[in-house]
């Protein structure tokens, strides 16, 4: 599919937004009472369960205990079903296991560990349907899980991808943009502040570009921030509601 497809003469994209339109965010808090934190969220046709567990004691190996703040572990998978080819998706593939390292470095950017030395909190993300940015829909399920938990964060660190076509930035890349050959990036930003938790690019790109991507990924991401806000505030109220308050 050549690039100049994805973006039509008027300006609309293949799914009908505009080149800076995100897909429409809806999210759940606290799907599941066993885990710690847990949170549904779909991206467009992109959905992904985040569940949390702890602070609790490290377990396995005692080398991983840090004496000054808490060990974050990621662990990202696929259902077999979350895409149209049906394939059995190892545990620990090399994409998982790189997807895994991703969610990690940037929830150390937010998560304030250094209040639970000596301790460790599992994050474990599942795409069960994917239609393109399955790192920014798990880092945006796992903000609400890490909140539903109770676990402090410096801010909401919220995801999203852009991408490059005939010179316009194009916010929120479904599927079908992510494999028509554009340059793209992921960002994970910490509104707030505009600090940058995680960059990921996985092709080529000009430098004469990137400051405009940069730029169109940062604001994407604030608009996704502004979505998990109302999730979470509504979050609350049906909470105070459910416990008299």
């Amino acid at each position: 599919m050549a690039g100049l497809e994805l973006l039509s003469d008027q300006g609309y994209r293949l799914d009908g937004r505009k080149a800076s339109e995100l897909r429409k965010v809806q999210a759940r808090m606290g799907v599941f009472a066993q885990a710690d934190g847990s949170a549904y969220l779909e991206q467009g046709n992109t959905k992904a369960l985040a569940v949390v567990y702890g602070p609790h004691e490290i377990r396995g190996s005692r080398s991983w205990i840090r004496q000054d703040r808490a060990v974050i572990n990621c662990q990202y998978s696929m259902a077999t079903f979350s895409t149209a080819e049906r394939k059995r998706r190892p545990h620990g593939d090399r994409k998982s296991t790189e997807m895994s390292l991703h969610l990690k470095q940037t929830f150390e950017a937010a998560v304030m560990t250094q209040l639970y030395p000596r301790s460790q909190i599992d994050i474990y993300v599942k795409i069960l349907q994917s239609d393109g940015g399955n790192y920014s829909v798990c880092v945006n399920a796992a903000t609400l899980a890490v909140i539903d938990a109770g676990i402090p964060m410096r801010d909401y660190v919220c995801a999203c991808s852009v991408g490059f076509v005939d010179e316009t930035p194009l916010a929120d890349l479904c599927y079908a943009e992510e494999s028509g050959g554009v340059s793209s990036l992921a960002l994970a930003l910490l509104p707030r502040g505009g600090q940058i938790a995680l960059l990921q690019m996985d092709a080529r790109l000009h430098q004469d570009h990137l400051d405009a991507l940069i730029e169109a990924a940062m604001t994407a991401c604030k608009g996704v921030g502004k979505v998990l806000d109302e999730v979470v505030r509504q979050h609350l109220k049906e909470v105070s509601v459910l416990s008299g308050e």
